[in-house]
């Protein structure tokens, strides 16, 4: 029986309630970076290779602020 295939995934970060903590960074820093002038999250990659989705799943859990969401298409 052969597996379905993998669903698509899209990051958002919502840059008006970050607080730049830079968890999502830490986490996934292939797809999350950080803009020093403005103090917030920078998505890399809104759509990540299904190999980091552990990694962004743990991102999007551990973001103190709910900045961020993952969704599946």
């Amino acid at each position: 029986m052969s597996e379905p295939d993998a669903r698509a995934l899209t990051v958002r970060a919502d840059t008006s309630v970050c607080q730049g903590h830079q968890l999502c960074q830490g986490e996934a820093p292939d797809v999350f970076g950080f803009d020093e002038a403005a103090d917030v999250v920078v998505v890399l990659d809104s759509h990540p290779a299904e190999s980091l989705r552990h990694a962004v799943t743990q991102a999007v859990h551990y973001c103190p602020a709910f900045a961020l969401s993952l969704e599946e298409d």
